[in-house]
């Protein structure tokens, strides 16, 4: 019985400190670790080599397992389930993270980059590394299927992977802290993380918020104060809150008479394709069109008339009261406001004309 349940189906053994009568054993399915510990030295060794035996399919009968007796339930230690670690001092080197980890924090560390070890830990529901000085982040976290808590504030991020965005998180994250970063701009794929109820984006250097970030329709906490935020996008009408924060950023005075006209008369073929494509609903994909055309025709506009316009528009913004999307809102200056600008775009002259016409007849009014 002991061969049929080791046989192949070991992945490590942790054999550092057998002298002091600790092992552990780390089994491919199911996938735990059977951490040995206050043994007699000679009966651990004993173990691990009928273990290594049994897992190369060998025989272990001519073994001295008899001696082994069975463990009190008092001795069994439960899988770790949590683990803080908050000190330089503390961070493991040579020994490896409980693989039953759901939760773990390693703060205060000085890390620089995320140790691969952790990526290996398949139960992970939270992961907190805030507090340390991390550059870059690996794809490999969207391995990490179970998470739903991302905690990294306080490092030295540049930029979040747009593979992240397009991973097993997707469907998992729901909670994940960016703040106190050196962020610029978020990949045009980040509102793809549909299931977040938490997003923090605090001190970072933000120049813009994701285009379609109304599609976060979960979201229910945004936090991007301190930014460099000067407008919201279009998407962010979309949003329903309970709590919002966008203090600190410097918001410009909206005005609907200052625009950006990019509009190309005739429209071009591609634009006309491109409009009709989404206005009519027409699957695409990669396997229909070239991938760039792809990325225009996700992340359109939306005129205010209803229609699409992909890269031929007239932009503006106007004031938006933010009580609009959320419940509570943390005031967005010194003075007591509670609006910014947010983007508006229009797919013709005309719509953007009659969008003017009804400010002029409301201002009369």
């Amino acid at each position: 019985m002991f061969s049929l349940q080791l046989k192949e189906n070991i992945e490590k053994f942790f054999t550092w400190f057998v002298e002091e009568g600790k092992a552990t054993v780390r089994l491919k399915e199911p996938a735990i670790d059977i951490c040995l510990s206050k043994a007699d030295t000679s009966s651990l060794k004993s173990f691990l080599s009928a273990a290594r035996l049994a897992h190369r399919g060998s025989d272990t009968d001519s073994l001295p397992l008899s001696s082994l007796g069975p463990a009190c339930a008092r001795d069994v230690e439960k899988p770790k389930k949590k683990l803080s670690i908050l000190s330089k001092k503390d961070y493991p080197l040579t020994s490896s993270f409980p693989f039953s980890l759901e939760q773990l924090q390693v703060s205060y560390c000085r890390l620089t980059r995320v140790d691969m070890r952790m990526l290996a830990l398949r139960s992970l529901r939270r992961l907190d590394l805030s507090n340390n000085h991390i550059r870059k982040l690996p794809a490999t976290i969207g391995d990490l299927r179970c998470l739903a808590e991302l905690i990294l504030h306080n490092n030295r991020l540049q930029s979040f992977p747009d593979t992240l965005c397009v991973s097993t998180l997707q469907t998992s994250l729901q909670h994940l802290d960016l703040s106190q970063n050196q962020l610029t701009v978020l990949p045009a794929r980040f509102c793809q993380l549909r299931h977040l109820v938490n997003l923090r984006l605090d001190a970072n250097q933000l120049l813009r918020l994701p285009f379609h970030i109304g599609r976060l329709s979960k979201l229910r906490f945004l936090s991007a104060a301190q930014n460099q935020l000067s407008v919201l996008p279009a998407g962010f009408r979309k949003l329903c809150l309970e709590n919002l924060d966008l203090f600190g950023n410097p918001f410009t005075q909206a005005n609907a008479l200052e625009h950006t006209i990019r509009l190309t008369f005739p429209l071009t073929l591609q634009e006309l394709t491109a409009r009709a494509v989404v206005n009519l609903r027409i699957p695409h994909g990669p396997h229909l069109v070239p991938f760039q055309v792809c990325d225009e025709l996700d992340f359109c506009k939306v005129c205010d008339c209803g229609r699409a316009c992909v890269n031929s528009f007239i932009q503006t913004a106007v004031g938006m009261n933010l009580h609009l999307v959320s419940h509570t809102v943390v005031l967005v200056d010194s003075m007591g406001g509670t609006e910014a600008p947010v983007q508006k775009h229009f797919c013709s002259l005309g719509c953007y004309c009659e969008f003017m016409d009804g400010c002029v007849q409301r201002d009369l009014r």
